[in-house]
């Protein structure tokens, strides 16, 4: 063979490797990898053992049957027996559970997406400031609401104004973030975060102060409670709107995953694999500060969920978005309804912010995180 013809070969073996990588069919995995099928079946059947013992569990406990019957009955349009269970169920526990899988789905998407983007495994709403943001822009519009005495329940019209003001505050606080890591012209995973953490900082003392100057003592205690977050609020109005949400941003971000595979490689490989990283990379700002807009509106800023999720499903099933997207939205999911329900339960008569709860898991995760990375380098 020529040494022309062995450039050939070998540049074409390249490319093929690169091509194969972008699609998720090699580079970087784990020695063992889980089939996709499979686990995602198994994580769907926990997932509804998990939303049955959500309902069934708190200061009332009521029976895993009695559960499947009112809601058998409520969704067959059969005449309701009165009483205080069927209440409890449907109207108490059923939304909230089921508000607890869409914001842990929703979490779990962005957590993903956000990672690709920045080809960083510690990056997540929380820390790169993008619930901060959310929550600010959440919060300012509450407290003007208040002020001039508006409503702002989430299924009233000026209420979704409030998931408006947090997309704002999330798109706003992630382009800043994502400028100062930029600076130079380069770009640096650990000023990512750095920047991140410096802007949440800021933004969560901004948000602090607006929380104070609310006159109402309760209400400033029912903030400040949300902010740590909460699904305690939840109805069956607030269901719809991240529902959909969740739904479309999984639809657009699949639709999406080779051009995220790719960019796992940097940008100069991505754009040599026909990806337009700019787009691209525009396309999931928007996406990711939408999601962490409605979720924050309706549960306030949930951290490491986003952190923890995406890595657990990458340990499992490799880096492919493609398997990766789905199993991290049922997962995340599996996790917040877990979560939510030991907030609930876990103390006598006195509830947990969810954020309790998830920073105690959430950050031995990142420090665990911290160590390999430093092991590595």
């Amino acid at each position: 063979m020529t040494s022309a013809s062995a450039s050939s070969s070998a540049t074409g073996s390249e490319a093929s490797a690169s091509a194969a990588e972008a699609d998720g069919t090699a580079g970087p995995r784990p020695a063992r990898t889980l089939r996709a099928g499979p686990l995602a079946a198994g994580l769907a059947v926990a997932l509804v053992l998990a939303l049955t013992a959500a309902v069934s569990l708190g200061a009332v406990d009521v029976p895993p049957g009695e559960v499947w019957s009112v809601v058998a009955r409520r969704l067959t349009g059969r005449a309701q027996e009165p009483g205080t269970r069927d209440l409890i169920v449907w109207q108490l526990r059923v939304p909230r559970a089921l508000l607890a899988a869409v914001v842990g789905a929703g979490l779990g998407l962005v957590g993903t997406a956000v990672q690709a983007l920045v080809r960083n495994p510690l990056a997540d709403p929380y820390l790169l400031g993008i619930s901060s943001g959310a929550s600010l822009g959440a919060v300012a519009t509450i407290v003007l609401g208040t002020t001039l005495g508006l409503d702002l329940s989430f299924g009233s019209a000026l209420g979704l104004t409030v998931s408006l003001a947090a997309f704002a505050g999330a798109l706003g606080a992630f382009s800043l973030v994502w400028l100062l890591a930029r600076r130079g012209g380069g770009f640096s995973p650990l000023r990512l975060v750095l920047a991140g953490i410096g802007i949440a900082q800021f933004l969560g003392g901004i948000t602090s102060y607006l929380v104070l100057q609310t006159s109402d003592e309760q209400q400033t205690r029912g903030v400040l409670f949300w902010l740590m977050g909460s699904l305690g609020g939840a109805v069956w109005a607030q269901l719809a709107v991240p529902a959909a949400a969740v739904a479309l941003g999984l639809a657009l971000l699949q639709a999406r995953a080779r051009g995220l595979n790719a960019m796992l490689m940097g940008d100069e490989t991505a754009a040599g694999l026909g990806v337009d990283v700019t787009r691209l990379r525009r396309e999931i700002f928007v996406v990711t500060s939408v999601l962490t807009g409605v979720l924050v509106a309706v549960s306030g800023a949930i951290g490491f969920v986003g952190l923890m999720v995406p890595h657990v499903c990458r340990l499992l099933v490799g880096g492919d978005h493609r398997r990766l997207l789905p199993l991290s939205a049922l997962t995340g999911a599996l996790l917040l309804v877990v979560v939510d329900t030991l907030a609930r339960t876990a103390l006598d008569g006195q509830e947990l912010p969810i954020g309790v709860v998830t920073a105690v898991l959430g950050a031995p995760t990142l420090l665990y995180l911290l160590d390999r990375r430093l092991e590595r380098n």
